[in-house]
């Protein structure tokens, strides 16, 4: 439950619009509703400012509907992420105000945008990469920064990277994306000024080990502005790119 939400619970009560049954069940659900398989978190968004975020992979299609059902409820703005098309046609079908982004498998509902601020530049080395960074992208957007994105500028061809080097150095953070060997954050590490997030992703060959090799070499980076997050967590890259996004 966001802040507003709340404020307008307790004017309906002052004002005589809500009567104490219905305020009191209300509040109860707000540190979280118990389905009986997931306890919903209601009290996050007090607590961090962001509602909490359903990854879908490994819930079945009910539970998912439940629990956005049960945030529905309560909060603006819903994201769900790892989430098929088959999933989203039966959530569409309850609301039909939700967005799919099918390259990043993630599902959006925007009640009220925030006011988008700032300037988060997602930056991936191949095409390979663009699903993660595109999970990145929509979770940094829903929660507020303006996102701009820079994709296929791997180091195989720096040109391309250096041809946007206005934008890198305009960027409040950086989500650099990489599979194989990984060696694009380094790269964007040493032009920017501000804080790369550097994501490696499953995609290569052999000896990459599904995304080991990348995650390696951009954890033993020589680029101090770099910090790492596991392999294709596009989520947590694009979460803590806005919120260091909304401290600029």
């Amino acid at each position: 439950m966001e802040i507003d939400k709340l404020e307008h619970l307790l004017n309906q009560f002052k004002n005589g619009d809500a009567d104490l049954t219905q305020t009191l069940a209300t509040l109860k659900q707000l540190p979280f509703e118990d389905l009986g398989f997931a306890k919903v978190d209601h009290h996050r968004a007090l607590r961090t400012g962001y509602p909490e975020v359903v990854f879908c992979q490994g819930k079945t299609h009910a539970q998912v509907e439940q629990i956005f059902q049960a945030l529905e409820k309560h909060n603006h703005n819903i994201l769900l992420t790892r989430a098929g098309p088959e999933l989203f046609s039966r959530l569409w079908n309850l609301d039909n105000r939700l967005v799919y982004n099918e390259a990043g498998r993630t599902i959006t509902l925007e009640k009220v945008p925030r006011e988008k601020t700032g300037s988060v530049l997602v930056i991936t080395a191949g095409t390979a990469d663009i699903p993660v960074a595109e999970e990145a992208a929509v979770t940094a957007s829903i929660s507020g920064a303006n996102v701009e994105r820079i994709y296929d500028a791997g180091v195989a061809g720096i040109h391309r990277l250096l041809a946007h080097n206005a934008q890198i150095q305009n960027a409040h953070c950086i989500v650099a994306v990489a599979g194989m060997e990984g060696a694009l954050p380094s790269v964007v590490g040493g032009l920017a000024p501000c804080p790369v997030i550097a994501v490696p992703t499953s995609v290569g060959y052999g000896s990459h080990l599904n995304g080991l090799a990348p995650l390696f070499t951009m954890l033993n980076s020589c680029a101090p502005n770099i910090t790492v997050v596991n392999i294709d967590n596009g989520f947590g890259a694009g979460f803590s790119a806005a919120m260091i996004n909304s401290k600029k």
